[in-house]
């Protein structure tokens, strides 16, 4: 075998594993769906709930498309059965780089790793129990009362859908800062020098997510400012460990 034949087989060899890992994860996001499918319509009242229990009794959301009321649960589930399969498709990604990581790289990556996942989930959760029905009584209050609110299912679920990536994404802000201390991209006294200007970015994206009202603009605000604060403490300390060993 010649000398760039070898150069080859190890890529292809990594090509193979990358391939092997993602088809285990699109299996088991289709079992995960085949298995929720039966539930769908079900998934789709849960999500639905918020706005429905504001709405006047007898009040029922809309379809202005054929095919809407099979798509529109169709696509909630599989986003939902993705959702759940997100631990394992990330221990995938973490199995096929952990080789090439060094031993204090693979003792930082699995708490990173776990703790993204659990403040995805978290903000998925303060959307649907918090956020949710402040914006839906807010948007259901606000019109005039000779206009019956009549939302159609697929426009309703791409807004939630929006909205639940929008604050899973806003909740990884301390892994994002404590990562970007530990790369040494920026350091924890120039990003604290920084908290007027993000204390601003935050309360702008509360004011583009949420009701023009303080009370809805803070809950996103608020714990966006507080989880930047998290990632600082978090490189503060791991500053501090690295000062102490040396």
């Amino acid at each position: 075998m010649s000398q760039q034949e070898h150069k080859h087989a190890p890529l292809i060899e990594h090509l193979v594993e990358l391939r092997s890992r993602l088809m285990r994860a699109v299996v088991l996001i289709l079992v995960i769906f085949l298995g929720l499918y039966a539930f769908a319509n079900d998934i789709y009242t849960f999500v639905a709930d918020p706005l429905m229990a504001l709405l006047p009794e007898g009040s029922q959301m809309i379809a202005t498309e054929v095919a809407s009321p099979f798509l529109a649960p169709f696509k909630l589930t599989l986003m939902v059965a993705f959702l759940i399969a997100v631990p394992f498709v990330l221990h995938q990604a973490w199995a096929f780089i952990a080789p090439g990581l060094y031993a204090n790289e693979k003792h930082l990556a699995l708490p990173l790793l776990a703790s993204s996942i659990l403040l995805f989930y978290t903000g998925i959760a303060f959307a649907y129990y918090v956020v949710f029905p402040l914006l839906f009584q807010f948007f259901t209050q606000t019109g005039p009362a000779q206009v019956a609110v009549m939302t159609d299912i697929q426009q309703y679920l791409n807004f939630v859908l929006k909205l639940f990536f929008a604050f899973g994404i806003a909740f990884e802000i301390p892994v994002a800062t404590f990562l970007l201390i530990l790369s040494g991209a920026t350091t924890v006294q120039s990003l604290a020098s920084k908290r007027p200007y993000i204390i601003l970015g935050c309360f702008i994206i509360g004011m583009l997510l949420t009701p023009p009202d303080v009370v809805s603009q803070s809950l996103l605000a608020v714990p966006m400012y507080l989880l930047y604060e998290v990632g600082l403490l978090l490189g503060r300390l791991v500053k501090r460990k690295r000062e102490d060993g040396e």
